[in-house]
């Protein structure tokens, strides 16, 4: 059977990603945690951050809303919306404030047409298909030893890959712009918020760089699964 949860091979392959995972969730947690429970000094929560940093930024035809779920907080670039998860909006807390400035960081990527973020989403629709498709090209390659098959599911999967490498330095540049935002606004007012603000933007990243980690090995296990394959014909 080549279903890859059933496999050591599987897990080996996987476990520097695993490793990596676990800590970046650790980090966020701890670091969630403590600066949750910190008050920034204005006393903003959320979403009045949010309706600041709206002002500021001059994007009025940015539509914000509350969404359900825990740091589920996002922009959505083919809405022109931003949503703020309920702790995250009515939270007057250092974190709520990093948070939102982050999901800003992206607002103003749209808005300067920041071109690693165009890139990213027109993936989304490659991704969706590929990383659905992909793996099942690959298996069902491997099952009937069709080579041809298999290796055009490791393309497909590929695309999930890509879609998480193009994040890492998109994300990396949302939270760099979420500290000048914060620093031009005149929100933040004092280093102690701005070393919560790193701590809380630098665990976001830690993040992705898991994401990273997990996407390119699963394409190197598939790769390997359908290399050895061939050398064995």
């Amino acid at each position: 059977m080549f279903f890859p949860v059933f496999n050591l091979n599987y897990l080996i392959y996987m476990l520097p990603a695993i490793i990596i995972s676990l800590i970046a969730q650790l980090y966020v947690n701890s670091s969630f945690s403590k600066w949750s429970n910190v008050p920034n000094q204005a006393r903003l929560s959320g979403a009045q951050v949010a309706q600041r940093l709206r002002e500021h930024m001059g994007l009025y035809n940015l539509q914000l809303k509350g969404i359900p779920g825990r740091l589920t907080d996002h922009y959505d670039p083919r809405n022109n919306v931003l949503g703020l998860s309920q702790d995250i909006a009515q939270g007057a807390t250092v974190a709520s404030m990093a948070i939102t400035a982050h999901e800003f960081g992206h607002a103003q990527q749209d808005q300067k047409n920041y071109l690693p973020m165009r890139f990213r989403t027109a993936l989304v629709p490659l991704v969706n298909i590929g990383t659905t498709v992909g793996w099942i090209m690959i298996l069902v390659g491997l099952l009937l030893q069709f080579s041809d098959l298999a290796w055009l599911g490791i393309i497909a999967f590929s695309a999930g890959a890509i879609f998480s490498i193009v994040t890492l330095p998109v994300e990396l540049n949302a939270s760099k712009r979420a500290r000048q935002l914060l620093k031009s606004s005149g929100m933040i007012t004092s280093e102690k918020e701005m070393k919560g603000v790193n701590q809380v933007l630098n665990a976001a990243a830690l993040t992705y760089v898991a994401a990273v980690a997990t996407s390119v090995l699963q394409l190197f296990y598939f790769v390997s699964m359908v290399g050895g394959s061939g050398r064995r014909r």
